[in-house]
């Protein structure tokens, strides 16, 4: 069985895995590498409209610190915001996230790691931990990564739920500042497709910015019309 056969045969898994995800869906796609020694300040912001049985101008905002651990390891500590047309943009809860990664790259057919989160809600007894399969296969300049994520929400507040989360991107590696992807995002009434683009800008000896900017459209009627989704990580 050729590697783009088997690749194409974990998506489909884990399409037929997808249960629900109550959250905002469209979000960043990760990679399962780690650069040992690596410190990061990160912004990101995800905003979406138009979708029935939610609030307009919906958005949440993430601002982290994150820093290598090793030559396997990188932990980021979240601040995490969240506002709509009906509620003023305000602080709600703060994340925890590692990646582990899992192989050398080109080792394998293609490339694996592991995403752990937990997260807490302020002023609320609402907890979510959850664990993804980062998989990323490079074909030519293309790069091809899914990310599959499943998580279990608990506490007094909240009905206790398992939710997953599907993100897909295909990126054209153009130059290195500048990389075309086409990303598609699934979830509980979320079904988004639409083009990206990222790059990364290099500041000095082991500094550099990476951004990233996506508009993705809902593909049927039960996801938001359209969803914006943009991030700036500054490395040192």
């Amino acid at each position: 069985m050729t590697a783009q056969r088997i690749l194409l045969a974990t998506f489909c898994l884990s399409l037929s895995l997808l249960a629900s995800a109550d959250g905002l869906v469209v979000d960043k796609v990760y990679h399962p590498y780690v650069e040992p020694l690596e410190r990061e300040l990160e912004w990101r912001v995800v905003w979406q409209d138009e979708q029935p049985d939610r609030a307009d101008r919906e958005q949440r905002q993430s601002l982290a610190f994150g820093r290598a651990f090793g030559e396997r390891w990188f932990g980021e500590a979240y601040l995490v915001g969240a506002g709509s047309a009906r509620e003023s943009l305000a602080v709600e809860a703060v994340e925890l996230e590692a990646i582990r990664q899992l192989t050398e790259q080109g080792e394998y057919w293609a490339d694996f790691g592991l995403l752990l989160e937990l997260e807490k809600e302020f002023g609320e007894d609402i907890w979510e931990a959850g664990a993804g399969l980062l998989v990323e296969k490079e074909l030519g300049l293309w790069s091809l990564a899914t990310n599959l994520v499943i998580a279990q929400e608990w506490g007094a507040d909240i009905d206790d739920e398992l939710e997953s989360r599907l993100g897909l991107q295909a990126r054209y590696r153009y130059a290195r500042h500048f990389e075309p992807a086409l990303e598609f995002h699934a979830g509980e009434d979320t079904r988004a497709l639409g083009p990206a683009l990222m790059g990364d800008i290099r500041l000095g000896m082991r500094r550099g910015l990476h951004w990233e900017l996506g508009l993705l459209f809902g593909v049927d009627g039960d996801s938001p019309d359209h969803s914006l989704r943009a991030g700036v990580e500054y490395s040192f």
